[in-house]
């Protein structure tokens, strides 16, 4: 899987995989997406109490279990962590407000253009807009700090709590909560979502797919590499929509999503430019998180307690179009990031002082 052929083949692979999981069950156009996945794993452990989108999904354990078992086989797994934590959680949070303005990650955006969602076009400007905002911070220093080697049992810690959320998905208690209507209630089988997101797991730690990658990689160093599995992913979700029927082209009437072009592209503009501070999108964060990358999974507990938070006051947006309460979150997200920029950009803080 090594190379331009091994993206485009994983890509392909994802692609068909997330179409596959929409006929098994999983809402339109959402056979995978990180961020409306942790927010319904959130809503089933309680952490908000929206009720039609509270579910504890198998392919976010798949993809970080997935990711620590092939990284412990190529002795990839590797303990570290202590790189400005905090503000790691903050982004986290941010990167998840912005998702559920947009009611999406950069993996879901994708999959909503290949299903005929045109308003992922508005997604995908402000994502690349906001990647390109990151990406001159980069050119000033931007960084986080260091990390480092931590005693290994701190690695292993967040696979086993992938484990726990599993077996409780399995008993099913009754203090767990699921939703009997809206996406949160469409899933497919749980031994099916787990295999795949097994198998995504796999081939995103094996190839480094990343949805922020890819355009970051291109801007800076001209490099195709990654970009090449974005692509990819759009193109076979396209193919795989019009073998089962499921694409649907326009604006208007697509599912889970809203027409508010403005507000689609601020949503994900904050994801762009916050993965690129972070070092890359929700899906790498969960991959990194399974090789033993502690920083990364206070990356996605910051996303889980984001998409608490938007839910609890009203941040998310609906099939109607964002909230009153998420457009000014909106806004405090740009200036967070502007602010957590500038201040870890040694050049630019530097030559200020």
């Amino acid at each position: 899987m090594d190379g331009k052929k091994g993206i485009i083949i994983a890509g392909g692979i994802v692609g068909v995989l997330s179409v596959l999981l929409v006929y098994f069950g999983n809402p339109m156009n959402m056979g995978f997406c990180i961020a409306c996945f942790i927010r319904d794993i959130a809503g089933g452990i309680g952490l908000h109490r929206a009720p039609v989108v509270q579910y504890i999904r198998p392919e976010i354990i798949g993809l970080v279990i997935g990711a620590f078992i092939i990284a412990l086989a190529n002795k990839e797994f590797e303990t570290k962590g202590g790189s400005s934590p905090f503000s790691r959680f903050l982004l986290g949070v941010v990167v998840m407000i912005g998702a559920l303005i947009f009611l999406g990650c950069p993996l879901r955006m994708v999959l909503r253009l290949g299903g005929g969602d045109l308003n992922a076009i508005f997604g995908i400007v402000g994502f690349i807009i906001g990647i390109l905002v990151g990406v001159q911070f980069l050119n000033k220093g931007f960084n986080l700090k260091r990390n480092y080697k931590l005693p290994t049992v701190e690695g292993y810690l967040f696979p086993v709590v992938n484990l726990g959320l599993l077996a409780l998905l399995i008993v099913a208690p009754a203090f767990l909560f699921f939703s009997e209507t809206g996406p949160g209630s469409m899933y497919a089988p749980v031994f099916i979502a787990l295999a795949a997101g097994l198998l995504v797991g796999i081939l995103a730690q094996k190839t480094r797919l990343c949805m922020v990658g890819g355009t970051r990689d291109m801007i800076l160093f001209k490099d195709s590499h990654l970009l090449l599995g974005f692509i990819s992913i759009l193109v076979f979700s396209f193919l795989a929509n019009l073998a089962f029927g499921f694409f649907n082209p326009g604006f208007a009437g697509q599912p889970v999503a809203h027409t508010d072009g403005l507000w689609n592209f601020l949503g994900m503009a904050i994801v762009g430019w916050g993965a690129v501070l972070l070092g890359g999108c929700p899906l790498r964060q969960l991959i990194l998180s399974g090789e033993g990358n502690v920083d990364s999974v206070i990356t996605v507990v910051g996303m889980l307690v984001g998409a608490a938070i938007a839910h609890n006051f009203a941040l998310a947006s609906s099939v109607e179009g964002p909230s009153p309460n998420g457009k000014i979150a909106a806004i405090i997200c740009i200036v967070f990031l502007g602010v957590i920029s500038y201040l870890n950009s040694e050049d630019l803080f530097k030559k200020s002082a």
